[in-house]
């Protein structure tokens, strides 16, 4: 029979314990990150919550660093938060949203230009029309009913862009007819945007398949149903990317079950930050993405999707600047290419030119006491002459 020592059993507890502090402190020396790090997110009900959520506890029990999550459903005010209030350190948004944001898309018109960077990949969102399942309708054709109520996220201008004008074309309509045709209907938030099927305010909705909300209308009494968008379909598929150029084609694969092997889209979310971001805080940031992902993979379904293999195939056809301190850590680990350099400076100077033509839009604005709003058409012309001619972002395909 083996004798129980409790002096040695609390040798051994102790020996162990000083091994993991030691190994602990030894990872938090290899960073320099601030010790209470602020993270944007989307709403609570969104993947991107969820997800940044899971990797954070893993970052505080490596480095140090508390991660404090701030969930805001308001595209607009987050990036104020981020690039004006500078209350929030991270952003996770969609490459879409950073698009409208740098070329004032819709809201973001008369809100001050900041120029972002990207220092990680989050996430390749899916998206789709969602329908509940009891409803009459079994196709995108169907959608070219009169009557037909589609909500129109009125919060995020590129849900709004997806809605208003993506989706007529794709139907083949123009704006003028699907005005005559559509109702839709405005949702204050992604999660009454995606409820309103399941709750008969609305006929049709653009979702994420990943959001848990999603999955809470799977399990609602009828459940739900996707529509089909047929990749096939090259006439349909360029008229929408007319107006959603930063989507790509794809079958789903990831989020509800309802939703799997459904012909849809998908939108990349990335953690960006101001361009004036520290350099150091950057590279300390994608270093520890890169190094402690098998750590924080499993913590979220889409976790899994911040590898290193995904983030490169991602930079394969980005239109976005990504940050120096990033840059350099690509390049220390031989995932940086001269081709990424030259894609990546003609992005920094498109962004760079998008920001201070706007800034000079508004200076003139300011000047004339003219308020900067999209609504105020004063506005919008000066605002059209100082932007007429720059190219705008998309997908490099």
């Amino acid at each position: 029979m083996t004798n129980f020592s409790p002096t040695r059993s609390l040798i051994s507890v102790a020996a162990a314990f000083s091994l993991s502090v030691a190994a602990t402190v030894t990872q938090a020396e290899d960073y320099d990150l601030p010790r209470l790090l602020v993270i944007g997110t989307p709403g609570t009900s969104s993947g991107s919550f969820a997800s940044t959520n899971g990797w954070a506890p893993v970052l505080k029990e490596q480095t140090g660093a508390n991660a404090r999550i701030v969930p805001e459903d308001s595209e607009a005010q987050r990036y104020r938060r981020l690039t004006d209030r500078r209350d929030i350190q991270i952003s996770s948004v969609a490459s879409a949203e950073i698009r409208s944001q740098t070329e004032g898309v819709g809201a973001y018109a008369g809100i001050k230009p900041v120029a972002q960077r990207v220092i990680w990949h989050h996430n390749d969102t899916p998206w789709g029309f969602v329908v509940s399942g009891e409803s009459e309708l079994e196709s995108m054709e169907d959608l070219k009913r009169d009557g037909i109520r589609v909500a129109v996220g009125a919060f995020s201008p590129p849900m709004t862009v997806a809605v208003r004008k993506a989706l007529p074309a794709y139907l083949g309509l123009s704006e003028e007819e699907a005005e005559e045709m559509i109702t839709f209907v405005p949702a204050s938030s992604y999660v009454e945007n995606c409820r309103s099927v399941v709750e008969g305010k609305a006929d049709v909705a653009y979702c994420a398949t990943v959001s848990s909300v999603l999955a809470e209308m799977e399990g609602a009494p009828g459940g739900i149903r996707w529509l089909d968008m047929d990749q096939s379909n090259t006439e349909a598929w360029d008229a929408y990317l007319a107006h959603r150029p930063m989507t790509v084609p794809v079958t789903i694969n990831m989020g509800v079950s309802t939703a799997k092997g459904v012909g849809g889209l998908t939108s990349n979310f990335l953690y960006a930050v101001p361009a004036d971001a520290d350099d150091e805080f950057a590279y300390d940031m994608a270093k520890w993405f890169h190094k402690a992902y098998d750590d924080y993979k499993g913590s979220h379904p889409l976790s899994s999707r911040m590898s290193m293999e995904v983030f490169r195939d991602y930079l394969d056809t980005s239109p976005l600047p990504v940050h120096e301190g990033t840059v350099r850590y690509l390049k220390e680990i031989g995932e940086w290419t001269e081709e990424d350099d030259a894609w990546n400076q003609a992005a920094i100077e498109k962004m760079d030119a998008w920001i201070e033509a706007r800034a000079a839009a508004m200076a003139e604005a300011r000047d004339k006491r003219i308020a900067p709003d999209q609504n105020n058409e004063e506005y919008m012309a000066i605002f059209r002459k100082h932007t007429e001619g720059l190219e705008g972002f998309r997908t490099r395909l």
